[in-house]
């Protein structure tokens, strides 16, 4: 056992988050995300949601500081308005990062296509929103 680890975090995601090189992505996807159809590694973290692990994620995970917006998620204006998560993931993403300003918005398939080259996608028990995660350099 380690200190002050976040106990939702797993020992298989934070070796995960161990392994990832700056430019990495990592998704962080909803209950209904198509993960074993799009990456090779998937990470189960049932009971949870997406904002529950940024909490516990972000306070040591750097952003990649060489992108305008190192934070993806699926671009919902063609279904309407945005999710609501997606107001409690800024909030979050905006408090360990402050010089986070939006997401980079995908289409579906685009956002599918660009987690079938992420590190690994993490899927949760989350009912509505995925976000992807690209990781800067710890000397940022």
């Amino acid at each position: 056992m380690l200190r002050n680890i976040p106990v939702c975090i797993s020992p298989e995601l934070i070796y995960t988050l161990m392994c990832m090189g700056h430019g990495d992505e990592i998704v962080i996807a909803d209950a209904d995300f198509p993960a074993y159809t799009y990456s090779k590694e998937v990470i189960r973290a049932d009971g949870l949601d997406v904002a529950t692990l940024l909490e516990a994620i972000l306070p040591f995970f750097p952003l990649d500081a060489f992108v305008d917006k190192p934070v993806i998620t699926m671009d919902c204006s063609e279904w309407g308005n945005e999710p609501e998560s997606y107001e409690r993931f800024r909030k979050i993403i905006k408090k360990h990062h402050n010089k986070f300003s939006d997401f980079e918005l995908e289409k579906r398939f685009d956002l599918y296509e660009r987690a079938s080259k992420a590190f690994a996608v993490v899927v949760t028990s989350e009912a509505d929103g995925n976000v992807i995660l690209k990781k800067g350099s710890v000397m940022m």
